[in-house]
């Protein structure tokens, strides 16, 4: 928006163009705080502080991975993805393309992006490695102290490598309850 000026001084904003103002710098600074809770969160999944990558989460929180299915609640989410992720020697969450829409009338907000996971599979080495990508979907929910993550939607569209650990093999159910992995192909 291109505004007249006279010289040597600005002219004043009207109140309507101040409210949009307002409401514009709101919009960058909440999806700001949203990339930045992300990358806390995933950075923290790195180095395996999971008490970090928790906090990123609402206690009501559901985590739907295909691998997984839907998981209710914040405990039971940290308790799942530490267990799937504690015996990889290392790893690198890696969150890209975002986008992010907040709706300032009922603190919430949604985002997309997508995931590239890669994770060394034995201590010792850095060449058996094995990688997964696909899309994310999020929302989320301000609360007093900020934003939290309220649901993560997350697809796997490819893999790579082979995933020793079996930490991300999809389950099917058997008759009589038993469970056993599920081969998935890979690339």
């Amino acid at each position: 928006m291109s505004r007249p000026e006279r010289k040597g001084a600005a002219v004043p904003l009207t109140a309507a163009e101040y409210d949009g103002l307002v409401r514009r710098l709101r919009d960058l600074e909440d999806k700001e705080a949203l990339h930045a809770l992300l990358i806390r969160g995933w950075r923290a999944l790195d180095r395996k502080d999971w008490q970090t990558w928790i906090d990123c989460w609402a206690d009501d929180g559901v985590l739907e991975f295909g691998p997984w299915g839907e998981i209710r609640g914040k405990e039971a989410i940290r308790a799942k993805v530490e267990e799937a992720e504690a015996p990889y020697p290392s790893m690198q969450h890696h969150i890209l393309n975002t986008h992010f829409e907040v709706e300032d009338e009922d603190d919430r907000a949604t985002g997309i992006g997508y995931m590239w996971f890669v994770a060394v599979t034995a201590s010792g080495t850095t060449s058996a490695t094995y990688s997964m990508g696909g899309p994310y979907a999020w929302d989320f929910r301000r609360g007093p102290d900020g934003w939290l993550l309220v649901r993560q939607r997350l697809g796997v569209l490819w893999t790579a490598g082979e995933d020793a650990l079996q930490a991300f093999e999809p389950e099917i159910p058997l008759p009589g309850g038993e469970r056993r992995d599920q081969d998935r192909p890979h690339v």
